[in-house]
This record gives structure tokens, C-alpha cells and sequence, in this order.
């Protein structure tokens, strides 16, 4: 299991998280988006939906009532919940999550906004819990030009 630490400095989580769901169903990979709260949820939904004006990702939400077994199908699944649903191979974490919980995935990514002390200070925490835990994990920050650079 891979753990990548995204730290928004330059662009919005609207800008990053489309690109990298992208390359995520490309690998043919679910998705699971976890957020802290209900209204994240609803954004990102809406977001996800028009994000370019010719093309949008498909995904679901846990708010949908939906049949059951038809969170399993959905390509991309946003949620609060801690559990995978859509039996997902890559989980994003949106400046939430216990990435310590989460070792049936392929790859963890936490995403957090860097110009929140907040975020930043529990994207922290969550990177100490995880090299307590020894999981091996990255740290990604984008520079002045929005590029990724590998930091740790």
C-alpha cells in the first residue's frame, strides 16, 4: 500500500481531485472519496458533475438511496463514512480521515489545504500517526508554478 500527503498551497481541491480520479479510473481503479461533513459531500457531487463543460466523472454518494448493492458499481463513491462501500482500490481522504484505519487499499491519498492551520496541523498528526504505524508514505507539495514536487 502507497500513503501520498498532497499539500494545496497554489490550487483548490476543485482544481487537483478531478486529475487525480481521472487517473485513478484509467487504472481501472474504485475510487472513495471520505470527507468530514455532509456539505463537502454535496460539493464535491455538484462538482464532480461539471467540473469541464464536456465531460464529468461518474460517481455516486452515500446520501443517495439507492438499491441495495448499488454502491458496489459506483466507479467513484463520495462519503463520511469510514468503510468501503464501492470495494474501492484508492482511497482519497479530503482534510479527514484516519489513514491508520485504511490498509486494504493500494494507495491512500490525503489531500489537505495548506492554508488552513487546521487542516495542516491534522494533515500533521495523520503523517506522525502513520510513520508511527510504519506505513510508508510520501509528501508531495506543489510550488510556486502548481507543480507537485516530492518532499519527503
Amino acid at each position: 500500500m502507497e500513503l501520498l500527503f498532497y499539500h494545496l498551497e497554489q490550487s483548490t481541491i476543485e482544481r487537483v481531485l478531478p486529475d487525480l480520479l481521472s487517473k485513478s479510473l484509467e487504472r481501472d481503479w474504485r475510487a472513495i472519496i471520505e470527507v468530514s461533513e455532509s456539505a463537502q459531500i454535496e460539493a464535491l457531487d455538484s462538482m464532480l458533475w461539471t467540473y469541464t463543460p464536456d465531460s464529468f466523472l461518474p460517481h455516486s454518494t452515500t446520501n443517495e438511496k439507492l438499491p441495495e448493492g448499488a454502491f458496489e458499481k459506483q466507479p467513484i463513491l463520495i462519503t463520511e463514512k469510514a468503510d468501503n462501500a464501492n470495494k474501492a482500490h484508492i482511497r482519497f481522504f479530503i482534510d479527514s480521515g484516519d489513514v491508520t484505519a485504511h490498509k486494504d487499499y493500494e494507495r491512500l491519498v490525503y489531500i489537505f489545504n495548506g492554508n488552513n492551520e487546521q487542516n495542516l496541523n491534522r494533515a500533521r498528526g495523520q503523517w506522525k500517526a502513520a510513520k508511527a504505524a510504519e506505513i510508508e508514505a510520501t509528501y508531495w507539495q506543489q510550488n510556486a508554478n502548481g507543480r507537485w514536487e516530492k518532499k519527503a
